[in-house]
């Protein structure tokens, strides 16, 4: 039988706890910084922004969880936030989520002498990322050149 990835049972672990208590699992990472091992759950809420009492909870719970399971043989530290203002779309159902949004998006290779983008978001068709600007000129930018599609910050 092959081992499960940290992640995957990390994320069977919240399955259920997260949405019975009103969260969305945004995303979860293992990774090595430097010399230190991490361990990322990043959580979305139903109603509201996360706060730091939400993180507390969900982190109390998922420690548990692996203490008693004891998957990770190495040390690590856990962290569990919210994915922030400038959120990372990921999945296709954020772009279904957040389409009206402005959002920024960087390239790996430039298309027509620029590497960075911002617009409207329309949505996803075809695997192209497909945004306008305020007078409803479209662009489409093939999903596979996009290094970062992320939720415009704007003060």
């Amino acid at each position: 039988m092959a081992k499960m990835k940290i992640t995957d049972i990390v994320e069977r672990e919240l399955n259920e706890f997260l949405p019975e208590n009103g969260y969305e699992l945004f995303m979860t990472e293992y990774v090595k910084e430097g010399k230190d091992w991490y361990l990322r759950i990043y959580v979305d809420k139903n109603e509201g922004s996360i706060s730091i009492e939400d993180c507390e909870k969900i982190s109390g719970f998922i420690g548990k969880r692996l203490d008693e399971l004891d998957p990770i043989e190495k040390n690590y530290y856990l962290e569990v936030s919210s994915p922030g203002l400038d959120r990372p779309l990921i999945k296709d159902s954020d772009y279904v989520k957040y389409k009206g949004q402005i959002i920024d998006i960087t390239l790996y290779k430039a298309i027509d002498g620029f590497k960075q983008y911002s617009g409207i978001l329309q949505g996803l068709e075809n695997e192209e990322i497909v945004i306008s600007d305020e007078a409803g000129n479209e662009m489409r930018i093939p999903r596979e050149l996009a290094s970062s599609v992320r939720l415009a910050v704007i003060f």
